[in-house]
């Protein structure tokens, strides 16, 4: 037996549709599954396109309040572009793209304040 790979992450949020919109709609993921879970609770479920894992947007874990998940990286292979789609759609990128000694990066926020890193490939040298 032997652990394979990340399969699901749990992102806090204050409001499901408002987050599938961002994650969907702004990032460009995929919609893999949404599903009520009661009343008041639904399991949603997206992920990038051809990603292997995904994110379920909850909003019931007491000990993980909205916008409390910080730097989550999601690669992409062309930031600079990322970004420039990103902020022509509104996204706030208030550092721009960052280079670093492990790579380039930019930091934007999801609707409840949630920090995403995006990450680009290494400066070439």
């Amino acid at each position: 037996m032997a652990i394979t790979h990340l399969d699901v992450v749990s992102l806090p949020v204050s409001d499901q549709e408002r987050a599938r919109d961002f994650y969907v709609g702004t990032l460009g993921f995929e919609l893999l599954r949404q599903n009520a879970m009661g009343p008041a609770q639904q399991w949603i479920q997206v992920a990038p396109k051809g990603g292997q894992t995904s994110i379920t947007l909850v909003t019931w874990f007491d000990t993980m309040p909205p916008g409390s998940l910080q730097g989550l990286v999601l690669h992409t292979d062309d930031l600079d572009a990322e970004v420039a789609a990103l902020a022509a759609k509104g996204v706030p990128v208030p550092d721009g793209v960052q280079d670093a000694p492990w790579g380039r990066f930019a930091v934007v926020t999801d609707p409840d304040g949630n920090r995403l890193v995006l990450s680009g490939r290494p400066p070439r040298a």
